[in-house]
Order: structure tokens, then sequence, then C-alpha cells
């Protein structure tokens, strides 16, 4: 994950070769690098590994994705679309970074801020 510091010590981590069907929410981060097949939906932090795949809505504060995501992805702050990423569905971010390789096939909408943010 692209961020270092995270809100609190918990991780939902869904390993390479596990195959989970449903819905995460959590207040902590969520690392995927298996196969999703549902929503994930987060106040702190969500990455999907190189092997990682989500069929479903991805909603988190930052989001970084190395695999592939299949539905729509909501960070309230940034997004990282990594080299090797896939993105097919519809993304928000306030923040957008896209590695050069990186395949996105949606729409895309941008916020000058954060909804939490105050002022900026």
């Amino acid at each position: 994950m692209a961020e270092k510091r995270q809100e609190n010590g918990e991780l939902s981590l869904i390993g390479a070769g596990a195959v989970i069907e449903g819905k995460i929410k959590t207040e902590g981060n969520v690392r995927i690098d298996g196969k999703l097949v549902g929503d994930i939906v987060t106040k702190a932090n969500a990455a999907i590994g190189a092997a990682g795949s989500v069929e479903g809505s991805v909603t988190a504060k930052n989001i970084s994705v190395a695999g592939k995501v299949q539905g729509t992805v909501t960070a309230n702050e940034k997004l990282i679309l990594e080299a090797k990423s896939i993105i097919r569905g519809d993304i928000r971010a306030a923040r957008l970074v896209i590695d050069e390789g990186a395949m996105f096939d949606g729409k895309c909408a941008m916020t000058g801020h954060s909804p939490d943010a105050k002022g900026s």
C-alpha cells in the first residue's frame, strides 16, 4: 500500500489463492491479494495487490490498485492506479495518480477536496 502510516492497527487481508464472496465492511485497512466477489467499504485504506481481483465496488479513504477491479471505485482522498492495474468501471477521487501502463475503462469524477476536508 502506498500509505505507510495507518489510521489504526487493524488490517484485513485476503491472501493469494483465496476466493471470498460477500461484502467486507471495516473501520481498518484492507488488502486483497486473492479474489473478492463483493464490495469493500472501509473508512481507512484499501489495497488491491498485483495478484488481487475485486468484482464489486471499492470505497475507502485512500485506495491503491495494482491488480484488477471490475466495479465502481470511490476514494475519499487519493486513488493510485499502479503500472499493471486494470479498472473496468467508474472512479471517483479527490486526487488521482495513474502510472504509465495502467488501464482504466469507465468514467472519472474528481472533487476539489475530500468530503471531510474543511475550507480547502
